[in-house]
């Protein structure tokens, strides 16, 4: 029996810098992960469900695994618009929901991880058309300021939050908590780190067209260019890499403080606690920094390209 991770990432790589530096990492890992799919969805930022899709296809690329690894179309629009239409050909993010389905009904001794780094649509219609498979999955996400309001991945649907808040199925919550040390915010790069620590670094791969121009043949320069081209803050510059460090704690939960709490509800974008829920979910904060910086810069360094399902 593998003792691999079965992960299957759920992206809007298009709408920041992290969300590649997260599907990089996942791909380049190796040993711990096999990956059963990479799916996207839209949020608000970043264009159109294929322009998302696009740019998790240049990471793909730029890791050396394509075709290996397809990117799939999911939902453009939020879970409240779609839900009522899952029993209909042709329904919004069909192939991402589809695809969820899928691999959770895969037969393994293990859970299939989701690892949500976008807003929860897919994962929430996935469990809406298929509740059977809540007891096949362990969903984890990147999102919420819990326990205070707010936050991108949250407020771009709120309503699937609340849906897989309420379905009995394995959750953890990765909060953001924006320029906190308690949360995934303070996992911080600056320009410097990127271009002594990876720059001109991973698999060398064909020429691929950057999201801002130019030719990129690895993963490291392609990095740099990104954070290039964002606003960043604080003293020195820098810039969080939010999902990469979701990720970096599936990889290795020591790099993160847990505790199990009962199941909140969101009621508009503030969070009401449920202290008597049976149902309990957990929180992941207190991320550390160094550790998974280091094991990041790593893996891009002395990459092993990570096993693909089929």
């Amino acid at each position: 029996m593998s003792n691999k991770i079965r992960i299957l990432l759920d992206t809007d790589a298009n709408n920041e810098i992290d969300d590649q530096h997260a599907i990089a990492y996942l791909l380049l890992s190796g040993e711990p992960f096999i990956v059963e799919g990479l799916t996207v969805n839209r949020t608000n930022n970043g264009g159109d469900i294929e322009a998302q899709a696009l740019e998790a296809e240049r990471i793909v690329r730029l890791c050396t695994l394509h075709p290996q690894l397809t990117v799939t179309r999911g939902a453009s629009e939020s879970f409240n618009e779609i839900a009522t239409h899952l029993n209909e050909p042709n329904f919004d993010g069909e192939a991402a929901v589809n695809l969820i389905i899928e691999r959770a009904d895969t037969a393994s001794e293990t859970k299939l991880v989701i690892m949500a780094i976008g807003k929860l649509t897919n994962v929430a219609l996935a469990l809406k058309k298929a509740p059977h498979i809540a007891r096949h999955v362990r969903v984890v996400w990147l999102g919420s300021n819990y326990p205070d309001p707010g936050e991108y991945n949250l407020e771009s649907d709120p309503d699937a939050v609340n849906f897989v808040l309420d379905t009995d199925v394995e959750f953890e919550i990765a909060v953001v908590r924006y320029f906190e040390s308690s949360g995934t915010s303070a996992v911080r790069v600056t320009l410097q780190d990127l271009r002594e620590k990876i720059a001109g670094r991973g698999p060398p791969s064909l020429p691929v067209i950057g999201r801002n121009g130019g030719a990129f043949t690895c993963f490291g320069d392609y990095s740099v260019d990104l954070l290039e081209h964002v606003r960043m803050s604080g003293t020195p510059p820098s810039r969080a890499l939010y999902d990469m460090a979701a990720l970096a704690v599936i990889k290795n939960p020591s790099w993160a403080k847990t505790r199990e709490i009962a199941a909140p509800k969101l009621h508009g974008m503030e969070w009401i606690d449920r202290s008597q829920n049976p149902r309990k979910i957990v929180i992941w904060e207190h991320f550390e920094r160094s550790a998974i910086l280091n094991d990041f810069f790593s893996t891009i360094d002395n990459y092993e390209l990570t096993d693909v399902a089929h």
